[in-house]
């Protein structure tokens, strides 16, 4: 997971994060803290020091946790009851996270932090926000939350290399965090009465891997159009499926957006004009139907977008403090359903677009269903050509097909049976970026197999597609001989992620929604 570190620091006011400003800060941005936020977070913490010095019995702030909840804790041993929770629930396994997804995680726990419901103190607050300007991340495993009382495990870890204790990575090397925070000439946090709870209730890790992973997608999405319509030209398909009256008659907002996006790649196309009266009816599914396809997947990943940014401005702590009237109310909003369905939706709208174009490879690669020389190979037989490369495409596209079995339905019971419904949002998260990562891969092969196609057209393809086979051989130089495919293949799906790639479409042929 690879992107240029951007620059100026984002506002993390608790209310208008986006999902692209998450993407900056895990991938270099800092963040400051919005005057409203320091506020309502002071407001927040009142309350709850005025609840614990009234006697009144809190939890998460004078108890026990989970099935522990009516076990009472003295007040002189509340701040020791917040370091053995974070000390308990770092029970992760598994390869860590890289360094983007927990940048993500911390941005998205310090904005809702900032909301004023979660009863910390503002310089613990602070503190997490300069080991974001530091660049201490800390080690956190993959693997270990069931997404239900948040992501209780990979946030513990988190909270762990605040207060110095555990791993974290700085400057390139992972060392223990109390030396992260030395050679930063920073002070780790001592924690305080509700504190430790505030820092591992929520969905920030599951959404953090789930925001990364749409923006991606939604980059593919685009990406298919620009490669398909490639690929139309190279096997001499019709345009006339992307008529705007077929669409219009139909009128799906991505089916509709796909064929627009296609219209315009695909106008001033001499190979069109040259097989204009070739006789040809109707093309395969996975030509005719581009807008068709391609356009599902955009509209699920809008409605994932949708709870995605709604996540990310969200209160997800247990119990909620609310300032203006003192209370302090136990409830759920840790639950990670909402999340963990939307990012099963992710995988399944995703999958489709790795399906549809491998077929398209097939189709390029195939002799007996297009003109092209076998494996689009030069001298084919002593060539193999493209071969393999079609091979992991229906790898990657059957793993997705298992990957896209939904977390969401599963559940089991954990903490004595007081957490008896579960999401598995992290599951559903980490499948979802899978599937993404895997149908880029997809994506880049079919690049890959198109424009080594158009490479034996006399021919030019229209504008877009043109313009697209332009900037694609700038990169990767067409195979006149077998050669090593894997970096070809790697090349060729940052290509597709490539916001360039895109760009270069745009100037020669116009927008592209």
């Amino acid at each position: 997971m690879r992107k240029p570190a951007p620059s100026g620091a984002v506002l993390v006011d608790g209310r208008t994060l986006t999902l692209e400003a998450v993407e900056r800060v895990a991938f270099g941005a800092s963040c400051s803290l919005a005057r409203s936020a320091r506020q309502r977070v002071g407001a927040s913490r009142r309350a709850v020091v005025k609840a614990a010095a009234g006697g009144r019995i809190v939890y998460g702030v004078n108890t026990g946790f989970g099935h522990l909840a009516d076990v009472s804790i003295p007040n002189d041993q509340l701040a020791e009851l917040q370091v053995n929770l974070i000390r308990s629930h770092a029970a992760g396994t598994g390869t860590p996270f890289e360094e983007p997804v927990v940048r993500a995680i911390l941005a998205l726990r310090a904005n809702c932090l900032a909301r004023g419901h979660s009863g910390l103190r503002l310089e613990t607050l602070l503190s997490m926000l300069a080991m974001l300007e530091a660049g201490i991340v800390p080690v956190v495993p993959e693997k270990g939350s069931v997404g239900a009382s948040g992501d209780l495990a990979p946030l513990a870890h988190i909270a762990l290399a605040l207060i110095g204790e555990g791993d974290a990575l700085y400057r390139g090397k992972t060392i223990p965090a109390r030396a992260a925070w030395k050679r930063a000439r920073l002070t780790p946090v001592t924690l305080a009465a509700k504190e430790g709870i505030a820092l591992i209730n929520g969905t920030q890790v599951m959404t953090a891997i789930g925001t990364l992973a749409l923006l991606r997608a939604e980059r593919l999405a685009i990406a298919s159009d620009i490669v398909g319509a490639m690929t139309l030209e190279a096997l001499k398909g019709s345009h006339r499926a992307f008529d705007k009256r077929i669409h219009d008659a139909r009128p799906q907002r991505g089916q509709r957006v796909s064929a627009a996006n296609l219209r315009t790649i695909l106008a001033d196309s001499p190979i069109e004009r040259g097989h204009a009266d070739c006789g040809r009816v109707q093309d395969a599914y996975a030509l005719r139907c581009m807008p068709q396809v391609h356009g599902a997947a955009r509209d699920t990943f809008g409605f994932v977008r949708e709870i995605l940014t709604i996540e990310i401005n969200a209160s997800t702590d247990n119990p909620m403090v609310f300032a203006e009237s003192g209370d302090l109310v136990s409830g759920g909003n840790f639950h990670g359903q909402p999340v963990a369905v939307a990012l099963d939706h992710l995988a399944v709208a995703t999958c489709s677009l790795a399906g549809i174009s491998e077929r398209r490879i097939e189709r390029l690669l195939n002799p007996a269903l297009s003109d092209l020389p076998p494996f689009l190979a030069k001298n084919a037989g002593l060539n193999s050509g493209l071969m393999m490369a079609h091979v992991t495409a229906a790898a990657l596209v059957s793993e997705n097909k298992v990957l896209a079995h939904p977390a969401s339905v599963d559940t089991i019971p954990t903490s004595a049976g007081k957490e008896d419904h579960v999401s598995m949002g992290v599951h559903a998260a980490r499948k979802a970026l899978s599937v993404v990562e895997n149908t880029a891969t997809v994506l880049g092969i079919e690049l890959l197999a198109a424009a080594q196609a158009l490479d034996f057209h006399r021919e030019h393809p229209g504008r877009g597609a043109r313009a697209a086979h332009r900037f694609f051989r700038r990169r990767v130089t067409g195979m006149e001989r077998d050669r090593v495919l894997a970096p070809d293949i790697e090349a060729a799906r940052n290509v597709v992620l490539d916001p360039a790639f895109r760009a270069s479409v745009e100037k020669a042929a116009g927008p592209l929604s």
